[in-house]
């Protein structure tokens, strides 16, 4: 008897906290889709992916900053300086510049101060401003589906961990059934061997004891696989020691989702994959990234603004205007300008950079297709092999409940071998288990499958 249940399943999540158990605990029942929802919120990776798109719309921001006064400066200056004195004393302050011999009156010191403001407001820059925003939102927009692709990824495996605890709870209970047919064999056995004319082979009671043996250790493994999903389950969940969470399932059945042509599942990857939208806005924001840079290229028309203030108490101030005092004065003015770049060489370098990285993105997409494609394809053959594993498994299960009937009755009646009693039973066992094991495969295919194709893992039906 080979059990195996699948538990690769929390490698890449990324979660924090866990929980510790408790004496008195209240048990609530969780479907997939609360678990899925719940596994994602709790994700460490979906917080540190979700910051990408947080970034990506922070660019959205800063280029449309760009088109309202890309620079609007303060500079200030402040110190101590001494005043002036002039040797004429019928000179006023204000004409103090006609002096030749004005002094520096080191006996009087004030606090100087002095402000500039400068801006530079764009008036026509040949769409250059308005393709750097168009470009910052495809940016974002790539950022945001590239998240969602990857909280897709996240959903397979908890989809994965989610079956896995009731495919424990499945195979637990085969498990306790196995070992009542064991208790009732063993006490037929017991009761022949007990009977003096019994003719029961001593090597049939040996290896039942050895199948014995190997059952109990299966059934401990099969004890520390379902106490190790428990604790995966809290770990994801981020349960707290007094709630425990059990699948609102409770039996392993097939999906009832009928597996549609091949085409089908292309054509709905080629409209809904996550992956094929962010591509196509990288595709627009390399397109608009080239119409700005080829913009910011040309001239551009610009509106300048810029004011001076000065202020010193021991200082006069000029009223002449084109005598200026650096120390006491005020000053302002605004006009139109032109800003080009002249270096052509690096300009042209920069184009064709972003040539190269629109035909970059154009490539990407189609290779991604041609990946999309061929994955379908294999998940699609997968998850077909799957159903009829599943088909024929159950088959054989059939059977073999038929051949362990009738070695019971042989057994009965005593005209049957132990051997043959114990072998059917051994072969109707690994084909429960085998059958319970196959349908969580073709489930996970089917899973798989529907990811591939861009569908929701949520809308997988099971046959209840």
């Amino acid at each position: 008897m080979n059990i195996k249940v699948p538990l690769k399943i929390v490698i890449v999540l990324c979660f924090t906290g866990l929980t510790s158990n408790a004496s008195a605990q209240d048990t609530l029942q969780i479907s997939l889709a609360d678990f899925i929802q719940r596994g994602l919120d709790n994700s460490g990776q979906v917080d540190y992916e979700r910051q990408k798109v947080d970034l990506a719309e922070n660019t959205i921001d800063e280029a449309r900053a760009q088109r309202f006064l890309p620079k609007f400066e303060l500079n200030t200056q402040h110190g101590t300086v001494p005043g002036v004195k002039s040797n004429n004393p019928n000179l006023p302050k204000d004409e103090y510049y006609l002096d030749p011999n004005l002094e520096n009156d080191w006996e009087n010191w004030a606090i100087f101060t002095r402000a500039e403001v400068s801006a530079i407001q764009p008036i026509f820059a040949w769409g250059a401003l308005t393709n750097a925003v168009e470009a910052a939102k495809a940016g974002a927009e790539a950022a945001q589906y590239e998240f969602q692709s990857k909280k897709t990824g996240l959903h397979i495996r908890l989809y994965e961990l989610y079956y896995s605890y009731i495919l424990s709870q499945e195979v637990n209970r085969l498990v306790l059934e196995a070992q009542d047919k064991i208790d009732e064999i063993e006490k037929q056995i017991d009761e022949k061997v007990d009977e003096k004319d019994s003719d029961i082979d001593q090597s049939d009671v040996y290896k039942f004891q050895v199948f014995k043996s190997e059952f109990a250790m299966r059934a401990g493994e099969v004890q520390e696989n379902i106490e190790y999903i428990r604790n995966v389950w809290n770990y994801v969940l981020q349960s707290g020691p007094e709630t425990v969470y059990t699948p609102t399932d409770q039996f392993l059945d097939p999906v009832s989702n009928k597996i549609e042509t091949l085409d089908y599942y292309k054509s709905q990857a080629l409209e809904r994959r996550a992956e094929l939208k962010g591509i196509e806005a990288g595709i627009d924001a390399a397109e608009h990234g080239i119409k700005a840079t080829r913009a910011q290229n040309l001239p551009m028309l610009f509106l300048g603004i810029t004011g001076s203030y000065a202020n010193t108490p021991n200082r006069p101030r000029q009223d002449n205007p084109f005598i200026i005092n650096n120390t006491n004065y005020a000053s302002g003015g605004f006009g139109i300008g032109i800003r080009q770049n002249l270096d052509f060489f690096s300009a042209k370098t920069d184009i064709e950079k972003r040539q190269i990285q629109y035909k970059q993105a154009k490539f990407l997409k189609n290779a991604a297709v041609d990946g999309i494609m061929l994955e379908i394809s294999d998940r699609y053959k997968n998850a077909n092999i799957s159903e009829v594993k599943v088909d024929k498994t159950d088959e054989a299960l059939v059977t073999s409940k038929k051949w362990l009937r009738q070695e019971q009755l042989d057994y009965d009646f005593g005209i049957g071998e132990t051997k043959d009693l114990i072998d059917a039973m051994q072969k109707e066992l690994e084909l429960r288990l085998q059958l319970k094991q196959r349908i969580f495969e073709f489930n996970k295919d089917m899973a798989e499958l529907y990811i591939s194709a861009g569908l929701p893992v949520t809308s997988l039906q099971t046959a209840n």
